[in-house]
């Protein structure tokens, strides 16, 4: 297969349908809105979960039940093959390090560092948290981890 082979897929294509260009077409005069009403106006789009003013599903039930979620750990995730890549030997890995150096970007509640890859570097880690196979990993290589 080459460049000039390459087609999209049979029926991914559709024509942009022009309303409004005479009777004939199918779509003249009204454009397929119908006569009058609401969703006929210019500007007209009415909001998922709007119920003409009728009072909305969603305030007519009972609120009930507790969500823990807005309470959870967030946790930025950083893998042993990031710091591979990132750290040189005998380099501290914190927080401060991680956020330095773009592997920790935005707001999160602890740092955790998981064992996907490998590790040849000793690195000193000082993180939240650090999953069983990376403090293995870490140790292996010759680093230290202190939680």
């Amino acid at each position: 297969m080459k460049l000039h082979d390459l087609q999209p897929t049979q029926g991914s294509k559709h024509r942009r349908r022009r309303v409004g260009r005479g009777e004939s077409s199918g779509l003249g005069k009204t454009s397929g809105k119908g006569h009058k009403g609401q969703k006929s106006r210019s500007g007209a789009s009415i909001r998922p979960g709007f119920e003409g003013g009728q009072m909305p599903l969603a305030r007519r039930l009972p609120k009930k039940g507790f969500n823990n979620a807005q309470f959870k750990t967030q946790f930025a995730i950083v893998n042993v093959s990031q710091l591979e890549a990132k750290f040189a030997d005998g380099d501290a890995v914190n927080e401060e390090s991680l956020r330095a150096c773009g592997l920790v970007k935005g707001i999160y509640d602890a740092v955790k560092v998981l064992g996907m890859g490998d590790l040849t570097k000793k690195l000193t880690v000082d993180v939240d948290k650090v999953s069983g196979s990376a403090k293995e990993k870490i140790e292996k290589a010759g680093g230290s981890v202190a939680e």
